[in-house]
């Protein structure tokens, strides 16, 4: 059962997102003005009583991700002077992740940062999806519900699954993703091998697995340039892989990314909503995470487990 005091609001980030989430749970959308000054500053305003409410707040951090950051942290300050009773950041993109640990001398860990911040400001809650490491969740100091775009994922596969179906990580760190996805969709499994060459472009180099006569599904977290995918991709067709898609929760398409794709390698590449994403005339399938946060949002507004969201249909 809903309370009538649950107020959803959200950034510039992801209207649309916010909008379905919305009517996925049958609750208006909260008036909020987020605008910017000429100077580019940010400005908030709530335009209606929060006093005691239970506050959701829907903003991605994609690009522009620091002024996507700034706009969040000021809804949430916004929200705590104005005396709402709980206030959750509903991020369903948390883009600093990747800035996990020091793995360079005099670098920052900018994921922990970002948490700090987010309490700061306010947060009482943090909602998220498919973080790049879980032990982000430690970074906080308030609870955290972590979500997982797989049973999205497995409920559009359930009837694209082939008999001879291996499920391949682009990489070593993705290995335990990509297991959970074999494991589910009764698959095998594959690896590849890379090695980075700078920010943008990666090399495969091996592959650990059979994949020759096989549909192979790569599974990652996050894609912004598709270097990583695209030449995972590559290779895997050089080793004789019959068809090659991709399941990727966040994808954070720059230009670079959009020309690499343009080369076909990819039969299909499905990812969520989590961030605006135009499919350009590719062969790109989105697919929508908002029924899920939704129910999310209710069940921690009733005070009720979010467990069985984790739960896949179809397998």
């Amino acid at each position: 059962m809903k309370d009538s005091r649950l107020k959803i609001f959200t950034g510039n980030s992801n209207r649309t997102l916010a909008e379905d989430i919305c009517k996925s749970i049958g609750v208006p959308l909260g008036e909020a003005t987020v605008t910017c000054f000429p100077d580019g500053e940010s400005f908030v305003k709530i335009n209606e009583n929060v006093r005691g409410a239970d506050v959701y707040i829907i903003q991605s951090t994609c690009p522009p991700t620091n002024h996507h950051v700034m706009e969040l942290l000021i809804m949430i300050d916004a929200a705590r002077r104005a005396s709402a009773a709980r206030i959750t950041a509903v991020i369903p993109f948390y883009g600093y992740a990747r800035q996990d640990r020091k793995d360079q001398p005099r670098v920052p860990i900018s994921a922990k940062l970002v948490a700090n911040l987010l309490t700061a400001a306010g947060a009482t809650r943090v909602l998220t999806m498919d973080l790049h490491s879980q032990q982000i969740q430690g970074f906080f100091d308030v609870p955290v519900d972590h979500l997982f775009a797989s049973p999205v994922f497995f409920q559009y596969l359930a009837t694209r699954v082939s008999s001879n179906l291996v499920v391949c990580s682009p990489d070593i760190g993705g290995m335990k993703m990509a297991a959970a996805y074999a494991d589910a969709l009764g698959a095998s499994i594959a690896m590849v091998a890379k090695k980075r060459i700078n920010a943008t472009t990666v090399a495969a180099t091996n592959i650990v697995g059979e994949v020759s006569g096989c549909d192979v599904l790569l599974v990652d977290d996050i894609t912004e340039t598709a270097g990583t995918v695209t030449a995972a991709a590559r290779i895997l067709r050089e080793h004789g892989a019959k068809s090659v898609r991709a399941a990727i929760s966040h994808c954070v398409l720059s230009d670079v990314a959009y020309e690499r794709l343009k080369d076909g390698v990819l039969d299909e590449l499905i990812t969520t909503n989590s961030v605006p994403t135009d499919p350009r005339g590719l062969p790109i399938t989105v697919l929508s995470i908002a029924p899920l946060l939704g129910e999310a949002i209710v069940r921690i507004n009733s005070n009720e487990s979010v467990t069985s969201l984790f739960k896949i249909k179809g397998f």
